[in-house]
């Protein structure tokens, strides 16, 4: 007999397959991060140039997420994504192939640009679940892709120890192959009905930032905490490796402690469907301050386990804020979830760099007393503004 616990056409095995696949093309983004020391030199980039390692495939990412997760609006979605994954798998080839700069970065583009498919996944998702269990599909979903860019550093430098560093992106790219697969055999359909061309389809997802209080407000919340996680997580390698002696091996153990941030996802999304969506959201944003805190703490004191707490409490904030803000956005405007998802994670996206940016300025000017501040300062900002939230856009319409 049929069950009431789960949403017809996605149940927990489907819920799987997005979250596994989510984790997957997310984890792309974050390789070539962790093997930037081995790759520059290979290719003969030198100093600043050298960072156009990571930025391409950021930058591409950040184009797909403005120019094509829109299109979940508009084109048949199971297709969009299967050629995504098709992009990626052949942007991944391209990298483990390459043999000079230009075409390790133009690859590197491509696959950024094409890893977008899981910002496509995760509105279909919140389309195949019902209103009851929304949240908790998508946290399930989000723990996956949290957990893919958590896990994505350490696989890769585990591997590059064994067989090189060329061989995460040759593992990567006889991955996306399978994941296509996957996709054409497990993903429903799901035609939209919307007839805006794909230049209204643009203007509309900026219309909707600018004209809709609960998107810009959710918008704003989460970049800030983006912004926070890519500072954290940009400027603590070094202060593992400075001032806790850690080599590379014991950086990505750290990272790996982190992931354990993963888990607030699920929990995130019940909370969401509980309707505890405002009070979620004013812990989350307290928590991050807090983690700031304590890493501050932990970094004065030389406490290794207490700045893993500070890790794991960002990571977590930042996870419960990302599931409650999609929990409210999703439930707005269903016709539009591709377009509201499109530039919501393109300003958090925006934001997100700027952290990495701020990382790298505040450690020069002022150590990671510094960076710690800078941090805290954004949760400060985030909270106060969420103070200012009217009580009745806690439903999110």
């Amino acid at each position: 007999m049929s069950s009431s616990k789960h949403a017809p056409g996605i149940g927990p095995g489907l819920t799987a397959v997005f979250s596994v696949a989510c984790g997957v093309m997310v984890a792309n983004l974050y390789y070539a991060q962790a093997l930037i020391g081995e790759i520059a030199p290979a290719l003969g980039l030198r100093g600043g140039i050298a960072g156009l390692l990571v930025t391409l495939t950021q930058l591409g990412y950040g184009a797909g997420l403005f120019f094509v997760v829109s299109l979940a609006d508009r084109v048949e979605n199971k297709r969009l994504i299967v050629l995504l994954i098709v992009g990626a798998c052949l942007g991944q080839f391209g990298t483990w192939m390459a043999t000079g700069a230009t075409s390790f970065l133009l690859f590197s583009f491509m696959t950024g640009f094409c890893s977008v498919g899981a910002q496509i996944m995760v509105p279909l998702a919140a389309h195949l679940a019902p209103e009851e269990r929304r949240g908790q599909v998508v946290g399930n979903i989000m723990g996956g892709l949290i957990a893919g860019i958590m896990l994505a550093r350490p696989l890769a430098n585990g591997l590059a120890a064994v067989a090189g560093w060329r061989a995460i992106f040759g593992v990567s790219a006889v991955g996306m192959a399978v994941l296509a697969l996957l996709v054409l055999r497990a993903i429903p359909e799901r035609r939209p009905t919307t007839g805006l061309s794909y230049g209204a389809l643009l203007r509309s997802s900026l219309t909707l930032l600018v004209t809709t209080p609960t998107i810009r407000r959710r918008t704003a919340y989460q970049a800030a905490m983006f912004a926070a996680f890519n500072l954290f997580w940009t400027a603590v390698p070094l202060l593992l490796g400075t001032q806790f002696g850690l080599g590379q091996a014991g950086i990505a153990l750290f990272a790996l402690a982190g992931a354990g941030g993963a888990l607030a996802a699920p929990l995130a999304g019940r909370i969401g469907d509980r309707g505890h969506i405002r009070a979620g959201t004013a812990v989350a944003l307290a928590s991050a301050l807090a983690a700031f805190l304590i890493a501050d703490w932990a970094a004065a004191v030389h406490a290794l386990l207490l700045l893993a707490v500070a890790a794991v409490l960002l990571d977590a904030a930042t996870q419960l804020n990302q599931v409650l803000g999609q929990r409210v956005l999703f439930s707005i405007i269903p016709e539009a979830r591709g377009r509201i998802n499109a530039v919501y994670m393109t300003m958090v996206f925006l934001a997100g760099a700027l952290g990495s940016t701020l990382a790298t300025v505040s450690l020069d000017y002022g150590g990671w007393t510094a960076t710690a501040a800078v941090g805290a300062v954004l949760s400060i900002a985030a909270l106060l503004l969420f103070m200012t939230e009217p009580r009745a856009t806690e439903s999110g319409r």
